[in-house]
């Protein structure tokens, strides 16, 4: 599968490249809310709905939830607090993963899915909405997806150690060192670009590589849940589009968070 995977993923980067660089900004930004309400709807069966219009009002849900974070943070200081209420919110969900994998909840599942999805997509619109907004949302976009690149094949390669056999047992403490190494290599590129402390800017890098870990890692445990191999079938090779922007729910809004604190948002 890896040859489709490789082209797969050719594709997702060519039609990202169109979205961000080539459509109006509010098309854009709405196009990225258009794939965060498809991870919603995948999400949705996670949670345990299976009726088509329940899933459907999951989905106007997470968008609810996505409005109403825009309309509540037009300032530097409201975006600052939602992504500081969006991190502390991952701390028990954490939690959930490490203390009880096996226990499923699925109202606190749907719920997991709003607050993992619709912050998601705000972080990545205010992203987009900065000078070079579009090479900032390709960087937080490819430093996860890089972690998972460098996670996987270190995985493969050397993988000894389980992370968290009940949650994902082909996941290794070796595959996490690899996607560090691998979101590294996109940190030191963006180092230059964006003229930052290179402490503070490749800590940032290195907290938000961990948390796409655990982004990775609730979608597995529900996933598991519910005896899911994949969350769809949408991306040949990938799965669904949860399995692709699994590891961003938990990496973007930090790492917009440490950028605002960073200057880099206005």
């Amino acid at each position: 599968m890896l040859g489709t995977r490789v082209w797969t993923a050719v594709g997702l980067v060519l039609v990202l490249a169109l979205v961000l660089f080539v459509l109006p900004e509010p098309v854009a930004i709405g196009s990225l809310a258009v794939l965060i309400l498809a991870g919603a709807w995948e999400w949705s069966a996670l949670a345990g709905f299976s009726q088509g219009a329940a899933r459907a009002g999951y989905v106007l849900a997470c968008g609810a939830a996505m409005c109403g974070l825009w309309l509540a943070t037009g300032d530097a200081g409201g975006f600052e607090r939602a992504m500081v209420v969006t991190m502390a919110g991952w701390m028990p969900l954490f939690g959930w993963i490490l203390f009880a994998p096996r226990r499923s909840l699925p109202a606190l599942a749907a719920i997991a899915g709003l607050w993992a999805l619709a912050p998601t997509w705000l972080a990545l619109a205010r992203l987009y909405q900065q000078e070079q907004g579009e090479l900032l949302v390709i960087f937080a976009l490819l430093l996860a997806w890089f972690a998972d690149i460098g996670a996987y094949f270190a995985g493969r390669r050397f993988g000894r150690l389980p992370l968290a056999p009940v949650v994902s047992p082909n996941k290794t403490w070796e595959g996490v060192l690899g996607g560090l190494a691998g979101g590294l290599v996109i940190a030191f590129a963006a180092l230059a670009w964006l003229e930052l402390p290179p402490l503070a800017f490749l800590s940032l890098c290195i907290a938000a590589v961990l948390a796409s870990v655990v982004g990775d890692l609730l979608e597995s445990m529900f996933k598991r849940q519910r005896g899911f191999k994949d969350s769809g079938s949408l991306l040949p090779g990938h799965g669904g589009i949860l399995d692709r922007i699994d590891s961003l729910t938990a990496s973007v809004p930090l790492l917009a968070l440490g950028l605002g604190w960073l200057g880099v948002l206005a």
